[in-house]
């Protein structure tokens, strides 16, 4: 069988998402920006489907910019704010790079975080002056699954650089947060939407009234000019329902879900030695689990899990095959030997107890075999 346990990569589409792009894939081909009756009705799609986003993330309709993805929001929010109002660009060191490189593009400033992830806001706020113009603090982290603090380093921000604006990545955090009220604190709030089971290539990001930011793309003017480009008008539609079938489900999802990695995460502590948890299970969303595994090369481990049927990574999907290991985990403190035996299992809608049951058969066996193979020293 084959076990998903990637879907902080990506996720399946949910079958409303699928049901709402397929007339735009066929008869209903219209351009947006047109005039005539097929045109006006892509158009309608793409207001229809903005209201649903903005009631789904605590916007007004006319604070959602569709984007091409989240890498594409997180860089319309942290460039282009500083490219229209210049200063600093601050963010947290276990940023996705869409973040983190933007902001150090930009030479901005990097604020560390304590050993379960989360921001130091005592390193936030040293790195606060008046000279910043936007702090980008993700709400869920994407390889550990670590939640941030966002409403108190968004008070810190006010008190500290009253003139920035604060974003945040919640790419992660859709299918697991109420992000409408969680992430009310940011001006700027980016997500996309293969990560709760719409398609790939289609994101947006929330743009509170009062916010200018510099687009990354002229052209049209479409997106009230902070995003030209013809829209994607099926991407946009898929994107609506599986955001709505989400909000409408996330609190069973969450239940269900979280049951599943307690039992996944316990049962694979329980039976590799030398097996640790990556940040602290208590401040992570429901989907993550994420280990450190000791005497082992995760690349190795992936090989053997792909053989079995089992879809897993070993920290970022985007940093897959890296040579590196994982900047989050470096950021986090773990030793550079073990980060990499870094293993990412991650749940979603779709995963199922077979599933989990699987993964716990195979492994440990898997493990096994490479310590084997090494016959490196395990601690026990």
């Amino acid at each position: 069988m084959v076990s998903y346990l990637d879907h902080a990569a990506t996720t399946p589409m949910r079958p409303q998402c699928t049901e709402a792009m397929l007339p735009f894939l066929g008869s209903r081909w219209g351009n947006p920006s047109g005039g005539h009756a097929l045109a006006r009705a892509a158009r309608r799609a793409v207001d229809e489907a903005r209201d649903v986003v903005a009631t789904c993330l605590g916007a007004d309709a006319g604070e959602v910019v569709f984007t091409g993805g989240g890498t594409e929001a997180d860089n319309l929010a942290v460039t282009g704010v500083v490219a229209r109002n210049g200063g600093i660009a601050v963010c947290s060191a276990v940023e996705h790079h869409a973040v983190l490189r933007s902001v150090e593009a930009l030479s901005g400033r990097v604020a560390g975080v304590h050993g379960d992830g989360r921001v130091d806001l005592a390193a936030l706020d040293a790195a606060l002056d008046g000279q910043v113009s936007v702090v980008s603090l993700m709400l869920a982290n994407n390889e550990v699954g670590t939640i941030q603090p966002l409403a108190e380093a968004a008070a810190l921000v006010a008190e500290r650089a009253p003139a920035a604006v604060v974003h945040t990545d919640a790419v992660q955090a859709v299918s697991w947060l109420d992000v409408a009220v969680l992430a009310a604190p940011a001006h700027l709030v980016a997500v996309s939407a293969h990560k709760f089971g719409g398609p790939q290539g289609v994101g947006a990001l929330v743009v509170r009234g009062g916010v200018g930011v510099e687009p990354l793309l002229r052209g049209g003017g479409q997106e009230r000019d902070r995003r030209s480009g013809t829209h994607n008008v099926a991407g946009i539609a898929g994107m609506a329902a599986a955001l709505a079938a989400t909000v409408a489900d996330r609190e069973a999802v969450v239940e269900r879900v979280r049951a599943r990695r307690d039992r996944l995460a316990d049962g694979l502590l329980a039976a590799i030695p030398g097996c640790t948890e990556s940040g602290t299970r208590a401040t992570k969303v429901a989907g993550s689990c994420s280990l450190l595994i000791e005497g082992i090369e995760s690349e190795a481990l992936l090989v053997l899990l792909d053989r079995e049927g089992i879809c897993a990574t070993a920290a970022s999907s985007c940093a897959s095959g890296a040579a590196e290991p994982s900047h989050v985990l470096a950021a986090m403190g773990v030793p550079r030997a073990l980060a990499y035996g870094s293993l990412r299992l991650s749940l979603g809608w779709t995963t199922t107890d077979a599933e989990v049951d699987h993964a716990l058969e195979v492994i440990p066996a898997a493990v096994d075999e490479l310590r084997e193979r090494s016959a490196a020293p395990i601690l026990r």
